[in-house]
């Protein structure tokens, strides 16, 4: 059904894509809040590394599309938490903003080819050869050690008390815990995630678009939820894992479904069937496992009476 071409392409992408999934995990399961920055997050991430890439830096491009996410992040959190603007208002208006910062970025263009541009895929391309899945390396790799780093950091103090604050904030106050600055980390590490997803993305495909990240929260979530409807819940780094997991199962489901010749244009509308039955999954169980103890108790009744 999928050739070697298709299965490289699907994990490649699977884990280029895992990082937004792994920030929305931190900010929307661990912190308990709706970040609408991530598609202008995502964008951002793929103009700064595009626009060092072209200036030729690729590598020194990821760290910096880190620190504009975290920025983006840190925006989102100040209207939070200093000027009491709900959570997803706060995204909203940040990702709406960031609009115009991005076309900037990319001096007021619209994309950035880099058909010619060096690369971390060609230069991990010369280092393992034209042979070796190159771009399956950097892309695993990357996420990869991003994924051992955000657990390590849930573990540390500061992490448990990003964790405690989506879990019982009023707790987390009366522990003499600054709320607004564990959110403020939560959120600047979550977008950075997110940037970085879309700065390896860039250089990935070699090139940057103003819509690279229209729809990233559907996929985001898509991602995520199957990788939890699938492995359940357990510790961190179950949750971390069943992320990744859930990126490339989605990844190959719209690699299937391209191959079942849907257009493109239809994908978007996919990516919000999978979340919704995703999410619905849970419950439609739940009524189908409820509808069969009610018809084994009326059987059993019915055969009494008989």
């Amino acid at each position: 059904m999928f050739t070697v071409a298709t299965v490289l392409n699907a994990l490649e992408l699977g884990f280029i894509y895992a990082l937004v999934a792994m920030a929305l995990f931190l900010s929307f399961r661990v912190l308990n809040i709706a970040d609408m920055t991530t598609d202008g997050a995502f964008t951002l991430g793929c103009a700064v590394s595009a626009t060092a890439a072209v200036a030729g830096h690729p590598f020194l491009g990821l760290p910096l599309a880190m620190l504009a996410g975290a920025a983006a992040g840190f925006i989102t959190a100040f209207l939070q938490t200093k000027l009491a603007v709900p959570s997803i208002l706060a995204g909203i208006i940040t990702n709406t903003g960031l609009y115009t910062v991005n076309l900037a970025v990319m001096g007021f263009s619209s994309n950035v080819p880099m058909l010619k541009t060096k690369t971390v895929f060609t230069a991990a391309q010369g280092v393992f050869g034209e042979s070796a899945p190159y771009k399956l390396i950097v892309a695993a790799l990357v996420t990869v050690v991003v994924c051992a780093l955000l657990i390590a950091f849930l573990g540390t103090r500061l992490g448990l008390s990003i964790r405690a604050t989506g879990d019982n904030p009023d707790m987390v106050r009366a522990s003499s815990i600054n709320t607004a600055f564990t959110i403020t980390v939560g959120l600047c590490i979550a977008n950075a995630m997110t940037a970085l997803s879309g700065a390896v993305l860039a250089q990935y495909q070699r090139s940057a678009d103003i819509n690279l990240g229209t729809g990233m929260v559907v996929i985001g979530l898509a991602s995520l939820i199957i990788g939890e409807t699938l492995f359940g819940r357990g510790g961190m780094w179950v949750k971390a894992v069943a992320a990744v997991a859930g990126s490339v199962i989605y990844r190959f489901i719209i690699a299937l479904a391209l191959r079942a010749n849907v257009p493109s244009e239809c994908l978007k509308l996919i990516s919000a069937v999978i979340v919704a039955l995703a999410i619905a999954a849970p419950a439609l169980k739940a009524k189908a496992d409820f509808r069969r103890r009610r018809r084994a108790n009326a059987q059993k009744g019915g055969a009494r009476h008989a």
